[in-house]
């Protein structure tokens, strides 16, 4: 980063990713469903912690008072977990006093992986997040998670407006990949990702309520949320309705 110049570069990402920035700003995005999980869960009180393993949540869940184990591998839901990473459910739910912890196929493995000053994002926050991170003198990653080799329409969408909304506060693309995904993105509307394979999914599993819930809360989260020592918490907070 020369002088106050700010970059905003979009990824998708993938095993063996070296896009991170030990220095910079890491946005870690999976809006189906993970980070819309996390931050629906956060938002309402609980507490959460992402995991990249099976292993990993195994070992967390013994140090933890009665966790709730949330999240799917593959699309499935794991032995011994209550719930999938469904945003919609956890919302339903009264339990918020148990610890979450978060396990999922792309999501979890991107948010324990990032580097830097490490905030998760999804259409309920993305505002927040361009008002939060336009004040922070670095550069910024706004990643997808990627789901099977493939940059999803949701995660795009969702890159595509926190991107726009940096370069209106003064940031430049760092690449013509990040301009053209602006482009082909920033101007959409929320339900511009329904013909994607995210979303056939939850159709074709019966899991519509998650897909509404998405469309129904967009924007709607004055909060920034951080990964701080292993756990996603608020450090910035409105008048959020959860």
């Amino acid at each position: 980063m020369a002088g106050d110049a700010r970059a905003v570069a979009i990824g998708c990402y993938q095993e063996r990713f070296t896009g991170f920035d030990a220095e910079g700003v890491t946005v870690a995005v999976d809006v189906i469903r993970t980070s819309t999980a996390a931050v629906t869960a956060v938002a309402l009180g609980r507490r959460c912690f992402p995991v990249s393993s099976l292993e990993a949540a195994t070992e967390l869940a013994k140090q933890l008072e009665d966790p709730l184990l949330v999240g799917e591998l593959g699309g499935y839901m794991p032995f011994g977990f209550e719930v999938t990473n469904s945003p919609a459910q956890l919302a339903a739910r009264t339990d918020v006093s148990r610890p979450m912890i978060l396990l999922s196929s792309s999501g979890t493995p991107l948010i324990c992986a990032a580097r830097g000053s490490v905030y998760v994002g999804c259409l309920r926050n993305y505002g927040a997040l361009v008002r939060h991170i336009s004040e922070v003198r670095a550069d910024v990653a706004v990643i997808g998670a990627g789901t099977r080799g493939e940059f999803r329409e949701e995660d795009a969408l969702c890159c595509a407006w926190i991107a726009a909304g940096l370069l209106e506060c003064g940031f430049e693309a760092a690449d013509g990949q990040t301009l053209e995904l602006i482009d082909r993105w920033a101007g959409r509307t929320a339900d511009s990702f329904l013909e994607g394979n995210s979303a056939a999914y939850l159709r074709a599993t019966g899991q519509l309520h998650d897909l509404d819930f998405i469309l129904s809360h967009v924007d709607d989260l004055d909060a920034v949320f951080a990964l701080r020592n292993g756990e996603i918490v608020i450090t910035s907070n409105g008048a959020a309705t959860p």
